[in-house]
């Protein structure tokens, strides 16, 4: 892990029994093993953090791209002006083609059949029919030739 070959460990050993004792030895591989652990917590929450910082980054970035996508489109896309000019006498100027109410309309109508089709795998929410008994005094009708 940090470039300790097997001999080397042994040699680290090896010294740490003769320094440290055979009696204190296990106590003080505790406390090492306690602060590795310590370490290794603060890397992991360093790298954590530092991974969200990226991702974090990113998304700005593609929010970015997503809006500049869009103002493209919208402008590529944009809806001609609605409204033409119609000089006093009623008549639509040469090339201009006149605007007439049933085109908003239907644009509008379009519009909410696309709603319809976004929507259209959600269920549609009724009022549950409530069933109940029909009270004694109306019994159902007897069919006819039937013996009272």
């Amino acid at each position: 892990m940090f470039g300790i070959d097997s001999s080397e460990f042994l040699v680290v050993a090896l010294v740490a029994l003769v320094v440290i004792g055979p009696k204190d030895l296990p106590k003080a591989m505790r406390v090492v093993g306690y602060w590795v652990g310590k370490a290794r917590g603060v890397a992991r929450q360093f790298r954590e953090g530092f991974d969200n910082m990226v991702r974090e980054a990113e998304l700005e970035e593609m929010e970015k791209r997503w809006a500049a996508e869009n103002e493209r489109i919208m402008r590529e896309h944009a809806a001609p002006a609605a409204d033409v000019a119609v000089p006093a006498d009623g008549e639509p100027a040469v090339g201009e083609t006149p605007v007439l109410a049933d085109q908003h309309a239907g644009h509008e109508t379009d519009h909410r059949a696309d709603q319809a089709d976004q929507h259209a795998d959600q269920p549609i929410m009724v009022e549950k029919p409530v069933v109940t008994a029909a009270p004694a005094d109306h019994a159902a009708p007897k069919p006819e030739g039937a013996p009272s």
